[in-house]
């Protein structure tokens, strides 16, 4: 990384950076002119100025060198040469790939902001995704507001008119069109039962967020256990707030979906009732 291979590592992903930002000023016109807006466009686009930063502001070569430190910890922790490599360049790849996205994503914004008919955007999930990106499908944002995204993602935003809003597949319409098997591997074998027996889609994804393991073995969660949270409400009863917590949550512990699977071993009736009780079925 310190020699001209770093260099040509470096040079390739500006490269790569400049092409993502050119084509964004191009990208939101024809939205504009597909939507039958007329163009009011104040500035343009320099995608020079978007290349060469990594998307938390740092100098692009300083991130870069991250993969090198990764490879050389792992060498002086005692892993294999060939191991420790193989771990630099997966974290390579992923800082790349994610990278070039946020700077397409960045142009994009900066395009549809110079773009005064632009006034939102769609969130553009192609599978395969995420379960936390395929809850987001065809979400509306104004054109200011930040885009959610996690390394590698990649999604997009298709610009809005005010004249007219794009339809985009929703969270729903992309779970329909998974396979069962890329369900399971999305959301896990129990998400995608309990999804399959009408649980709700963000409840299976969200409960994740403050999964834990208790001391018996369940798996619960703290998510939307607080009084108006759906969890909290679902399941009532008292509530109790721990030393230094922000919230008072609900006495009765939120079992995770795989949890409640397994505990009814097998029984769809004590299944749907638990899933209901904990607030993944509506």
């Amino acid at each position: 990384m310190q020699g001209e291979t770093g260099r040509q590592i470096l040079n390739a992903v500006i490269a790569g950076q400049l092409s993502a930002a050119q084509g964004a000023q191009a990208f939101v016109t024809s939205a504009m002119l597909a939507q039958g807006a007329a163009l009011e466009t104040v500035g343009d686009v320099v995608p020079g100025r978007l290349a060469g930063l990594a998307a938390d502001g740092r100098a692009l070569s300083t991130m870069l060198y991250l993969p090198a430190i990764t490879a050389a910890q792992g060498m002086a922790a005692g892993l294999p040469v060939d191991v420790a490599m193989a771990r630099g360049l997966n974290q390579m790849a992923m800082l790349v790939a994610s990278t070039v996205a946020d700077t397409a994503r960045t142009a994009t914004q900066v395009a549809m902001t110079a773009e005064t008919r632009c006034v939102a955007y769609v969130r553009v999930v192609k599978l395969p995704a995420c379960s936390r990106c395929i809850i987001l499908a065809g979400r509306n944002y104004t054109y200011s507001e930040g885009f959610k995204r996690h390394p590698k993602c990649d999604c997009g935003m298709e610009p809005m008119s005010a004249e007219r809003h794009r339809e985009q597949p929703t969270p729903k319409d992309l779970v329909a069109s998974m396979s069962a098997e890329e369900k399971r591997r999305t959301f896990g074998e129990a998400g995608a039962d309990a999804l399959d027996k009408g649980a709700d889609l963000g409840q299976i994804v969200n409960a994740r967020r403050g999964m834990a393991t208790t001391s018996t073995g369940k798996k619960v969660t703290t998510e939307g256990t607080t009084k108006r949270g759906i969890g909290g409400k679902a399941i009532g009863g008292p509530l109790v707030k721990p030393p230094g917590a922000r919230y008072a949550r609900v006495a009765e512990a939120r079992l995770m979906p795989e949890q409640i699977i397994k505990q009814a071993s097998g029984d769809r009736d004590l299944q749907i009732a638990l899933l209901r009780k904990h607030g993944y079925i509506t």
